[in-house]
């Protein structure tokens, strides 16, 4: 069996906000979770502000790019959820911009918002996935029943915060989730519904946070439930036992890993009826806002939220390779 090492990345430790310079806190922008990434970007912007770190928030819009540059940014802390922000297209300019940024580079951001790439990648490195099949039309809904069995998760592949998802049990529901989907991606997967407690861990430059079980009320961690219900209640320690922890995390570190995820993040998993971890997805620009997960984990491990935006912004320290000019 495969060990994974507790610590995947070396720390690199600013102590002085000056040495940061002058910091876009990039937000907004034009994707489906806009409204979750200001909130995000929002209670950054004023963490790091606190901090005495010298940050300006940057609305994403067509002109990103320019703005940017005429703003002489020394380093963009990225808080864009969705496609633009968190695929791999924005991390792709900051690099031919050579200006630094927070968190997973082109590949890794691009391989975790696939949801079909990224668990074939998972399956292929031995790791524990529910079965899925990517659906191209209509014809495919009548082979699932069969092939995975019921429930089903329906979602988009390239989407994020539950947008487009559905829960199915029944092969009649098909048709309307498989259209819902649609409209969000051309791209649908089917994913078996496991029954078993849901479960997240932050990963943080390098290092796994302490794990945290979900329990909602509502038929499953919707839209609703993530960012703006009181009921989802959150654990913390998640109830594992000492073993357990240790192993999940482990599992986290090298699912993260091994996507090609750098910097920070957040892996999602369900334990099935055997008690095995079966990861759902990783995340590489996961929610900051008053009711997102990797300031929860972050606080148990004794790390306030004006800590944890200055960490992450550290992980624009990271090496990347130049593909561009020089940047001024």
């Amino acid at each position: 069996m495969w060990e994974s090492p507790l610590q995947t990345e070396s720390r690199t430790s600013i102590r002085d906000a000056d040495d940061f310079g002058r910091v876009a806190v990039v937000y907004g922008g034009l994707s489906p979770e806009r409204d979750i990434s200001l909130l995000t970007g929002e209670a950054v912007l004023a963490a790091l502000q606190e901090r005495g770190v010298d940050a300006h928030g940057v609305d994403a819009g067509v002109d990103l790019l320019e703005v940017l540059s005429a703003g002489r940014f020394d380093r963009a802390w990225i808080a864009l959820h969705g496609r633009g922000g968190e695929d791999g297209s924005l991390q792709g300019a900051l690099q031919l911009m050579n200006l630094p940024y927070t968190g997973s580079g082109v590949q890794g951001s691009a391989l975790a918002m696939d949801k079909y790439r990224s668990k074939l990648l998972l399956r292929g490195c031995d790791l524990l996935t529910p079965p899925f099949r990517l659906l191209t039309g209509t014809a495919d809904l009548n082979e699932l029943a069969d092939e995975l069995g019921f429930p089903l998760a329906i979602k988009p592949v390239c989407e994020g915060s539950s947008l487009g998802m559905s829960k199915v049990t029944d092969a009649a529901d098909l048709p309307a989730a498989y259209e819902l989907a649609c409209r969000h991606d051309d791209c649908v997967i089917a994913e078996l519904w496991l029954a078993g407690g849901e479960y997240t861990t932050g990963i943080l430059q390098g290092a796994a946070l302490p794990i945290i079980r979900i329990e909602t009320p509502r038929s499953y961690y919707d839209y609703e439930a993530k960012y703006f219900t009181d009921s989802t209640q959150y654990h913390c320690p998640a109830g594992l036992s000492d073993e357990q922890e240790h192993r999940f995390r482990q599992l986290s570190l090298k699912a993260f890993s091994d996507i090609g995820g750098e910097g920070w993040g957040r892996v999602d998993f369900i334990l099935d009826d055997a008690g095995e971890a079966q990861l759902l997805e990783v995340n590489t620009v996961p929610g900051m806002t008053s009711h997102s997960l990797v300031p929860m984990a972050a606080k148990q491990q004794g790390i306030d939220f004006p800590e944890l935006c200055w960490r992450i912004l550290e992980t624009s320290f990271l090496s990347r390779q130049p593909t561009g000019g020089e940047h001024d």
